[in-house]
């Protein structure tokens, strides 16, 4: 493949540190994240174009945090440090940074003191997001402050001779106005790398990839109707021949109302070969009487991965449309990041998978948007591509408590009545995701002259680019009496109906 020009992200543990690739992607510039430790001989070839150091939980102070090789900065390469790499790179060349008062975490107003360069056509007064404990307290010789906000006075620095900039809060992350004009400043204007990524280039790249990856060997791929497994399936299809490849649909008896009908017919009109497996009476049995939601998701990812490499042969590879999301929350990916849940596509038999290089997984680094492009470039139809976010774990996750028939029925039907009077309203592309889930926890009602102690119906609906951040969706009081009142008097067993206003983080998307 032809070298492209290439900004390379140092991961330092963020949890947001592919954000930093996926604005850059957004420019069309190519972006790759490496562990920090990587060879300096890799950062001295020359389609790399700039370095980013990322923000990671440590703290530079302290004995055994992530360090830096100074080397970088003796490379005549353009470097960023963003929250954490901007104390790294303030700790090594003579500043001081120090723990703050208080951590500071939310939105900044920040002050730009020099419009050229890092923040250019971006104003001087803009919103940007803070997430840090430590702070750059002074620079170090040489450099100087181009923006500041009322609680970091040091909020962003520059070298005065040479390509090094330093941002204290994160311009990769939605919440900042206009982070992704920032980064682009940097990539495009201080790098002066070349916009030649796009959504062609990667599905040639990932056919290539897939082909020399599986050679002559058979792949299973796990296919559950979403736009991720689907796309990867186009992908699969595009690369092998059908003789090396099976699709396995897996119904784990918690998939929504008439789900798995829905999409065999769907894969049927792309061309797609899957063979359907129902384990719903294995995944039932395994679950019943667990409350608790790791223990739920691993039980879920072990039912899972029990049905699905009963398919696979002891040469073949498993294949998985996982995403960034998903990997980055269950383990970490190039740095020091904390796991927040477990997905079933890291359950410990894929790990082992991965170490032994048969796992095939060419979407793991991207976003859900991206995604959707490659969806269209393939020639999928709209409402699929379009077609809200299912987890593994499908309603399993979705019911707080034990999961029991009763349950699942109630919240179909709830979940089913929801999306209808979204699509009605022609709302279903406004928001990424939306859903119902049901509170075990019984309130009273009244319904006709009796009283009734019935469920609770949560509803979700977010607003995301990239589902690492969110915010909740704003319905019109209307629609919202409507849904409630539908679910109340049509679904047997519920007495309330609740919408949840909480953004991500601090909560996640699903709620177990």
């Amino acid at each position: 493949m032809e070298s492209l020009d290439t900004i390379v992200i140092l991961d330092y543990g963020s949890q947001v540190t592919q954000l930093i690739a996926r604005r850059i992607r957004a420019a069309n510039v190519h972006a790759v994240i490496v562990p920090f430790t990587v060879a300096l001989s890799e950062l001295k070839k020359p389609e790399v174009k700039g370095i980013i150091l990322s923000g990671g939980p440590a703290s530079v102070y302290v004995s055994g945090a992530p360090a830096l090789n100074k080397k970088i900065f003796e490379l005549g390469k353009p470097v960023l440090g963003i929250c954490y790499g901007f104390q790294l790179m303030a700790h090594n060349f003579g500043g001081a940074v120090e723990r703050g008062k208080k951590r500071e975490y939310g939105e900044a107003l920040l002050s730009v003191k020099d419009e050229a360069g890092l923040f250019a056509g971006t104003p001087k007064e803009q919103v940007v997001w803070m997430s840090h404990g430590d702070s750059v307290v002074k620079l170090p010789k040489d450099f100087s402050l181009i923006a500041t906000s009322d609680n970091t006075p040091l909020a962003a620095a520059k070298h005065d001779s040479k390509p090094f900039y330093g941002i204290q809060f994160h311009a990769e992350v939605w919440h900042t106005a206009h982070g992704t004009k920032i980064l682009e400043n940097f990539s495009k204007g201080i790098c002066k790398a070349r916009a030649q990524w796009t959504t062609k280039h990667f599905i040639s790249e990932a056919v290539s990839e897939i082909q020399n990856t599986v050679g002559k060997n058979n792949v299973v791929h796990a296919l559950s109707g979403g736009v991720d497994s689907t796309v990867l399936a186009l992908l699969l299809k595009k690369a092998l021949p059908a003789a090396q490849l099976k699709n396995i649909y897996i119904d784990t008896g918690l998939m929504r109302l008439n789900e798995s009908k829905e999409v065999m017919a769907a894969f049927k009109a792309l061309g797609l070969q899957v063979t359907m497996q129902d384990e719903s009476k294995a995944f039932l049995s395994k679950l019943k009487g667990v409350v608790e939601p790791e223990a739920k998701r691993k039980i879920i990812g072990k039912e899972f991965i029990r049905a699905l490499m009963s398919d696979v042969g002891s040469k073949d590879f498993l294949s998985q449309g996982t995403l960034y999301p998903d990997v980055i929350e269950s383990v970490s990916v190039h740095g020091p990041s904390d796991t927040i849940k477990t997905h079933h596509n890291r359950a410990p038999e894929v790990l082992a998978l991965i170490k032994k290089g048969r796992v095939v997984e060419p979407l793991k680094e991207l976003f859900k948007d991206e995604v959707r492009k490659l969806g269209m470039e393939l020639g999928m139809p709209s409402d699929m591509v379009y077609r809200h976010p299912f987890p593994g774990p499908g309603l399993g996750i979705r019911i707080l408590g034990d999961i029991t028939k009763e349950r699942l029925e109630i919240l179909r039907h709830a979940d089913a009545i929801f999306i209808e009077e979204i699509k009605k309203a022609g709302l279903y592309k406004e928001m990424a995701q939306a859903f119902a889930a049901l509170d075990t926890n019984r309130a009273v009602g009244v319904k006709g002259d009796e009283r009734e102690f019935g469920y609770m119906i949560l509803l979700r609906a977010v607003t995301t680019s990239d589902f690492m951040t969110a915010d909740w969706y704003r319905f019109d009081n209307e629609f919202l009496a409507r849904v409630a009142n539908r679910i109340v008097n049509e679904v047997t067993g519920v007495t309330r109906v609740l919408y949840d206003l909480t953004q991500k983080p601090p909560a996640t998307i699903c709620y177990m």
